[in-house]
């Protein structure tokens, strides 16, 4: 690999330290799969010497956590082939490719990709894996077309970056759980609408620094010409074949073709599905986005857009090889997540938060307490179930703020997910690359972005 022999003094700060922690990705960080082995070990021995629990106790905690993530397993794995689907439509695909054109070099590549992953993040975190996923692969393709030497993993890293921007916006996993009446924290906190999480000074501030200095760091990153990593197998097997064939209705038709080719079923399953979405929005706001809602949209547009069954089933059977890694993982991370749950980890935590805090720092360590949580349990959802009842507790004893504790657990949450390979499945599935490809530089983003919310901690809400 001609980076491993790169010199890291060269280049600006930013290109040194992406370098380095490159170097570092590619010798140390194992595949997305051990990741989640190696993470489920680490808590089992957490577990035993903190938390005081036998390994007996662990290894209990550990089988009751394992399968509560079937569900969101499921979710996931839906979000990977129905966007997937979606894009490798003959509209999208050709609006994505047309996208994709306009970079006339590699860092405005790098800049574009994670400009547009920051800003669909807003919307919706896992359209915005999708759409950076598919957008660097296609960037790539044509950065190889016109010859311009490229950084994949460095694009597909920016493409991952949305996973690291959209917790104080629309798709908030906290900010729509404590908006909903009846969520587990009512009783202690009430009920706090998606406008105080959303529209308040700080978190105004975030958005707007998360949308300028990510993409303008990674595209600082780029190594030099002749420094760029050559290209393996599985990575240029995934840029250069075409996802989906669209096939027409056989020239001699049985009933079955009839039916499997037919637009007008195609169109009115499509218009009951987006009835449905239209019903939804209509009575519960921006508060019916949530995953299902978003699986939903993809499932019934995608069928319109290919006009019939027959291709859209092609379309997601093209995709579903993408979701091995979701297959595999999800499980590790659920009984990962029931050992830190169920053996008191969090509560140790938190009141070791708690004992070094005052009322300045206490954002702050709620954020970097919530980063080193996130590693562990890297759901929102989950982390928040786990988490935040202490959280809130802990905020209650230093009377502090409840929106901004909310938003600083939700920081946390999302900042570590660029050291974190579990959200990058999806987009490693995709991209064909590997986890130690794309790590390196999400890390170094991460750490640019960091100051962000440092800063955050200390403003007001």
């Amino acid at each position: 690999m001609a980076r491993e022999t790169t010199t890291v003094s060269k280049g600006s700060f930013i290109t040194r330290m992406g370098n380095s922690c490159l170097r570092f990705s590619l010798k140390y960080m194992p595949d997305a799969s051990i990741f989640a082995v190696v993470l489920t070990i680490i808590a089992l021995i957490l577990g035993i010497t903190l938390a005081k629990q036998t390994p007996i106790q662990m290894i209990g905690h550990w089988g009751k956590g394992f399968w509560e993530l079937l569900a969101f397993a499921m979710q996931m794995a839906l979000i990977v082939v129905t966007g997937s689907a979606i894009a490798n439509s003959p509209i999208v695909k050709k609006g994505i490719r047309r996208l994709a054109s306009i970079p006339k070099s590699s860092k405005h590549a790098v800049w574009m990709v994670t400009f547009v992953s920051v800003l669909v993040s807003y919307l919706h975190w896992g359209l915005s894996l999708i759409v950076g996923a598919l957008l660097a692969k296609e960037i790539a393709k044509q950065l190889r077309i016109k010859k311009i030497p490229f950084e994949y993993g460095l694009i597909a890293a920016g493409g991952y970056v949305g996973q690291m921007t959209w917790h104080g916006m629309l798709s908030a996993s906290i900010g729509l759980s404590i908006a909903t009446p009846g969520h587990i924290l009512e009783s202690e906190m009430g009920i706090i609408p998606m406008s105080d999480y959303m529209i308040n000074p700080m978190n105004i501030f975030v958005t707007i620094a998360l949308l300028i200095l990510p993409p303008l760091a990674a595209s600082m990153m780029h190594p030099k010409d002749k420094d760029v990593m050559p290209l393996e197998e599985d990575a240029l097997r995934a840029i250069e074949t075409e996802d989906v064939t669209i096939r027409k209705r056989p020239e001699n038709p049985s009933v079955g073709d009839i039916l499997n080719y037919s637009p007008i079923i195609a169109a009115a399953i499509g218009l009951l599905g987006l009835f449905q979405v239209v019903r939804s929005f209509a009575a519960k706001g921006f508060s019916a986005l949530d995953i299902n809602m978003v699986n939903f949209i993809f499932l019934f547009v995608g069928i319109l857009l290919y006009g019939n069954i027959a291709n859209y089933v092609r379309a997601v059977g093209a995709a579903a090889s993408s979701t091995a890694g979701i297959i595999f993982q999800f499980p590790f991370y659920a009984g990962i997540m029931g050992m830190i749950k169920y053996s008191g980890l969090v509560a140790i935590l938190a009141n070791g938060i708690v004992a070094i805090s005052t009322e300045t720092t206490f954002y702050l360590w709620t954020f970097l307490s919530a980063s080193v949580v996130n590693l562990f349990v890297p759901s929102g959802g989950g982390q928040w179930t786990v988490q935040g009842p202490v959280a809130i507790a802990s905020a209650q004893m230093m009377n502090a703020n409840m929106v901004k504790t909310c938003l600083m657990v939700a920081y946390g949450n999302t900042w570590t997910n660029m050291f974190q390979p579990f959200w990058a499945i999806a987009l490693l599935g995709i991209t064909g690359l590997k986890a130690k490809d794309i790590m390196g530089y999400s890390t170094a983003i991460m750490l640019c972005s960091g100051i962000i919310f440092i800063v955050a901690s200390f403003l007001p809400v």
